[in-house]
């Protein structure tokens, strides 16, 4: 299934009226089955999908590490496309079981999610002394910004990227979702090995509290954002020992949350 679709439209523009074809972000309902039944639906963009349900599954809670899932299968159905994943017996079992705890007349706006208190719960402290030069910010964020093909054509999906001082941009996700594209990038740091603590996760969205609960799943101390940051989220990062800069705009920056890991020294050039 294709992630961009051109359509015709009428546009203005300095004043004068022209027509014809603009590229569009297709959204199309993603499910994420474990062991034969749905778990999720999600709106996402039909982009790096094995990526997504890795990340989906380490986000959520569902599997605790990249073991615990069997196989991927990617199936289109006739109005999305249904994400097939096999886990192991004792992860299906646990979903069985929550499954029928959440029976009834309940329901919640989360995934999984069955209380309030673990709606908002922090994840475990993160570990790590990595640490980055202020210099390093506007550097990090405009590689994120060039890598963005899909935005760049379309003007509507969002990023999400790691990157170090050493190998500037490691690996990045694009789709319509915010919190689709960390899980992407969560699933591709998984499948590619790559240690969450040593380097910085960016987005190009605002930071709620989901999004400092799936960078600490990921293992990185350093969240850097272009949009601000809920409340929620700033208690979050501080529970969780991430420090959060959020409102980049080029070398202009605000550090919400533990500022000890953002020095003043240089960073080598790694555009």
């Amino acid at each position: 299934m294709r992630s961009l679709r051109p359509f015709e439209r009428q546009f203005l523009r300095a004043g004068r009226a022209g027509h014809g074809p603009r590229m569009l972000a297709e959204e199309t309902p993603v499910a994420l089955s474990f062991n034969g039944v749905t778990h999720a639906v999600m709106m996402a963009t039909p982009s790096d999908l094995e990526d997504f349900a890795v990340g989906f599954s380490l986000n959520e809670g569902i599997v605790g590490s990249l073991a615990d899932i069997e196989a991927i299968e990617t199936v289109e159905v006739e109005d999305g496309i249904d994400l097939q994943i096999r886990v192991i017996d004792e992860v299906g079992e646990r979903l069985a079981k929550r499954r029928r705890a959440m029976a009834g007349p309940v329901g919640c706006g989360l995934c999984g999610v069955e209380s309030i208190e673990e709606a908002v719960k922090p994840r475990a402290a993160v570990a790590s002394d990595f640490a980055l030069a202020s210099s390093g910010i506007a550097a990090a964020m405009a590689q994120l910004t060039r890598v963005q093909a899909m935005n760049a054509k379309t003007g509507a999906v969002h990023a999400a990227g790691f990157w170090t001082p050493e190998d500037g941009l490691r690996v990045a996700r694009e789709d319509v979702g915010r919190h689709n594209a960390l899980d992407k990038l969560a699933g591709a740091l998984a499948r590619g090995g790559v240690d969450g603590a040593h380097g910085a996760v960016l987005l190009t969205s605002r930071v709620s509290v989901e999004m400092v609960q799936k960078t600490a799943t990921i293992g990185s101390p350093i969240i850097l954002a272009i949009s601000a940051p809920t409340a929620l989220a700033v208690r979050t990062a501080e529970k969780a020992d991430i420090t959060l800069v959020a409102v980049v705009r080029g070398e202009d920056h605000e550090i919400f949350t533990h500022p000890r890991r953002i020095t003043n020294g240089e960073i080598a050039d790694v555009a």
